[in-house]
């Protein structure tokens, strides 16, 4: 196969800027003797997955039910969910689909959770780790640090003889805001020192806290202190894209992840390429931030990161995208690379990776993508 032969759009990824990318999150981990827990829901990818375990990721970190039996079925040994359950068919499906032997690892915020839970493990003659979700400032998901609420569930858990308290778990999701990397380093901190309050008012309590673990790319990267912390869960780095740019953690150089797209059309204004919002996404940020201006950063395929050739995707429908002109002239037909603002999305909503180093192309299946259910 040729990249030339490749019908678009199509999601690229770049094998050696992948490689780069996975293997200096694990050694930023090793360095910092923690726990590297890759995010699984970036790239969806058994393959991808595979290559982090085997680099020394401990295991995988999922979102939901499908994903875990996804990865579980294909030999990963160590997974946590980290979206809160709380249904208990979720979990009866769950344990009856998972292999005996993953070490299946949830996280709970409510009393509900910890009950919906509970049943279905004893049923199976399971017993999964659980974690508490603590909320760091992202205002999602989680228990509030300052409140009993941590400390109350925590004892709950630990005296059920169905399920096993490991620990903590933090995502400073609104990272992806940050204006720099110094704004992303203080929050990176301001989680560190939230958690370990928790970690400290649940062992007064009488509650010992095994693992700490957080996780976003951006206070990964940023981070200036790890004290404390046992283990790190990003995602986007595997990939990267034009948010974690925008922080200032990383550059368009190291990203891994394109789409390659066809100028189908042109006027004055634009040229209107094959990839619209079902390829590249509406997305300008995430958890319902806007992060950047526009939809993607664009540049012809033979002009691949040329400052005097960038240009930047202004507007997108289903099946169309808007590539707002400069300077110099494309062709009708010529064909683009786009880095995507949030590199996640492009990859679920595709049905393959093309993985291209030099002259080998391979394709490589999304596994867990959005819709799959086993």
């Amino acid at each position: 196969m040729r990249l030339a032969d490749i019908e678009t759009p199509a999601v690229l990824i770049d094998r050696v800027k992948l490689e780069a990318n996975l293997q200096g999150m694990q050694e930023l981990a090793q360095g910092h003797g923690l726990a590297l827990r890759p995010h699984a829901k970036t790239h969806k990818s058994v393959e991808i997955g595979r290559r982090q375990v085997e680099l020394g990721a401990c295991g995988l970190t999922v979102a939901t039910i499908d994903e875990a039996l996804v990865f579980g079925r294909h030999g990963v040994a160590s997974i946590t969910i980290s979206r809160p359950v709380v249904s208990p068919e979720k979990f009866e499906r769950l344990f009856a689909g998972l292999p005996q032997g993953v070490d299946l690892r949830v996280l709970v915020d409510s009393e509900l959770g910890v009950e919906a839970l509970s049943g279905p493990a004893a049923a199976s003659g399971r017993k999964p780790g659980v974690f508490i979700k603590v909320d760091v400032g992202l205002g999602r998901c989680g228990v509030d640090p300052e409140g009993a609420g941590a400390l109350e569930l925590a004892q709950r858990i630990d005296g059920d003889a169905n399920l096993e308290f490991r620990g903590i778990l933090s995502h400073a999701g609104q990272a992806y805001a940050a204006g720099s990397r110094d704004e992303a380093a203080d929050i990176a901190e301001a989680e560190r020192l939230t958690m370990l309050g928790v970690r400290d008012a649940l062992v007064d309590g009488g509650v010992d806290v095994s693992e700490v673990s957080v996780g976003s790319t951006p206070t990964v990267l940023a981070a200036r202190s790890f004290e404390g912390i046992t283990e790190i869960r990003p995602g986007n780095y595997a990939f990267l894209d034009l948010l974690p740019i925008g922080v200032g953690v990383v550059t368009e150089e190291q990203v891994a992840l394109t789409v390659l797209a066809t100028i189908i059309s042109k006027n004055s204004r634009y040229f209107v390429t094959d990839a619209g919002s079902k390829t590249l996404t509406s997305d300008s940020g995430v958890h319902g931030m806007t992060g950047t201006q526009g939809f993607g950063a664009a540049y012809p395929e033979d002009r691949y990161l040329s400052s005097d050739h960038r240009l930047r995707v202004e507007g997108l429908s289903e099946e169309h995208g808007k590539l707002a002109r400069t300077d110099f002239d494309l062709p009708v037909g010529s064909r683009v690379r786009i880095i995507s603002n949030h590199s996640c999305p492009v990859a679920n909503l595709a049905q393959e990776l093309v993985v291209v180093e030099g002259d080998s192309i391979v394709t490589w299946p999304i596994d867990a993508a959005k819709g799959s259910r086993l």
